[in-house]
């Protein structure tokens, strides 16, 4: 039987022997299911880790975000004992959804040194802070704080402790994206998502290339799309409304052949968990919370802003997992070409990962499908734990964040052996 294979493909069937990396690449499909990938644990020791951010500086170094106030350096997988930043003396102690949330890097951080934070103060509060790096690359220079004054305030009051999103990432064009959730409490209780005037429950989008002497700490770009259209009052800075709390949204890189759509993991109310796909540039979207969860109808006694509403590319149900981690459309190289392109996300509270692969109209609006689930092959629970972030590294290869206190490094799929041959009987 298997000598009339090898016959089939041109081979003699007295051919004795034939290289195993031959015959896996022959009959193996390719798949990306085919081609599993693993994790290996790449630093540990973190205390509550909600994220990592890759310097653009140095390839060997990475800057893990603590919920409690601390920004860690791991250089080479060694995190080191002297910290990147320590705000624990002004974030909010208590954790749960409050804390220290998220870290940006500047588009210009190689020549700039800043970086940006977003943190809950004392009172519960939102604030993102400006800091600038030291003579000492891997050390911020604390004293340079400067809180941005969004929506003429340096405090983005919140009325309830959860739902605060708290994520910060810096766009191809340039700009910062900031994600702000409802305010909290259930079922967003004073429609603040689809309320214009408020900044809560919204994506904003501003220019932080500005002197150090501007008194905002940015400006809005002239192409927000709510300076010359939508609904009466909304504040300039807003790109999107109608999120609940967007638990870590990135952008395909457009570096590595991506398609600078920004994709965001949006955590559900009590039914579905959500992701969203937004086109490069395609700003001034209602994504339709608290109107609706997922694609489903919900609290509908109030109209939302404006219409139409955009649906998500995926969801997912309790029967699944119960609070999305958002996460990174693949382009990397050890995954594999079956594997680039494909968007991975994990649910926290199950600690599951999940791809699926994206196939764009001519319109650029994407279609998600061909769920595959790589929880397994990643190490199952006991590894991944409660999944709160991803990251890429320098090569664009996939970190996932273990709240528990480490940092996975996803691998691709063992090589094929070497020098090792088949006896055809």
């Amino acid at each position: 039987m298997i000598a009339q294979a090898f016959a089939s493909l041109g081979y003699d069937a007295d051919m004795r022997t034939l290289p195993v990396l031959f015959l896996l690449s022959a009959l193996a499909p390719s798949t990306a299911a085919s081609q599993p990938a693993s994790s290996t644990v790449y630093a540990t020791g973190f205390s509550l880790p909600v994220a990592v951010v890759q310097d653009p500086t140095s390839r060997n170094v990475q800057f893990v975000v603590e919920q409690r106030g601390r920004i860690r350096v791991v250089q080479a997988g060694v995190v080191l004992a002297q910290d990147f930043l320590d705000l624990r003396g002004v974030v909010t102690p208590s954790g749960s959804e409050q804390g220290l949330l998220g870290l940006a890097l500047a588009p210009d951080y190689a020549t700039s040194g800043r970086c940006y934070v977003n943190f809950t103060n004392a009172q519960g509060n939102t604030v993102v802070a400006r800091f600038t790096r030291s003579a000492n690359p891997l050390v911020a220079d604390p004293g340079s704080r400067f809180d941005l004054r969004l929506g003429g305030t340096t405090v983005i009051s919140q009325p309830y402790s959860n739902h605060n999103g708290g994520h910060l990432a810096s766009g191809p064009d340039g700009y910062l994206y900031i994600g702000l959730g409802d305010g909290g409490s259930s079922n967003d209780p004073q429609h603040r998502a689809q309320t214009p005037a408020d900044l809560l429950g919204k994506m904003l989008r501003v220019d932080v290339n500005v002197s150090s002497t501007d008194p905002n700490g940015y400006r809005v770009p002239p192409d927000n799309p709510f300076l010359s259209s939508g609904p009466a009052g909304t504040r300039p800075e807003i790109w999107s409304f109608g999120l609940r709390n967007p638990w870590r949204y990135s952008f395909d890189d457009p570096t590595r052949g991506g398609t600078g759509a920004l994709v965001m993991g949006d955590v559900g109310q009590g039914a579905w968990e959500e992701i969203d796909y937004e086109p490069a540039g395609r700003g001034g979207r209602n994504y339709g919370w608290r109107n609706r969860e997922g694609a489903h109808n919900n609290v509908t006694s109030l109209p939302p802003a404006f219409t139409p509403l955009t649906e998500p590319v995926w969801e997912y149900d309790r029967n699944a997992g119960q609070s999305v981690t958002g996460g990174y459309v693949y382009r990397g190289q050890a995954l594999g070409a079956s594997y680039r392109g494909r968007y991975f996300f994990a649910d926290f509270v199950q600690g599951r990962v999940w791809s699926v692969a994206l196939a764009l109209d001519g319109n650029r609006e994407a279609t998600a499908s061909g769920l595959v689930e790589h929880t397994a092959t990643l190490g199952g629970r006991a590894s991944l734990g409660n999944v709160s972030s991803f990251g890429v590294d320098a090569d664009g290869e996939l970190l996932i964040v273990n709240y528990s206190g480490s940092v996975l490094r996803v691998l691709g799929p063992p090589a094929a052996p070497t020098g090792l041959r088949i006896i055809v009987p």
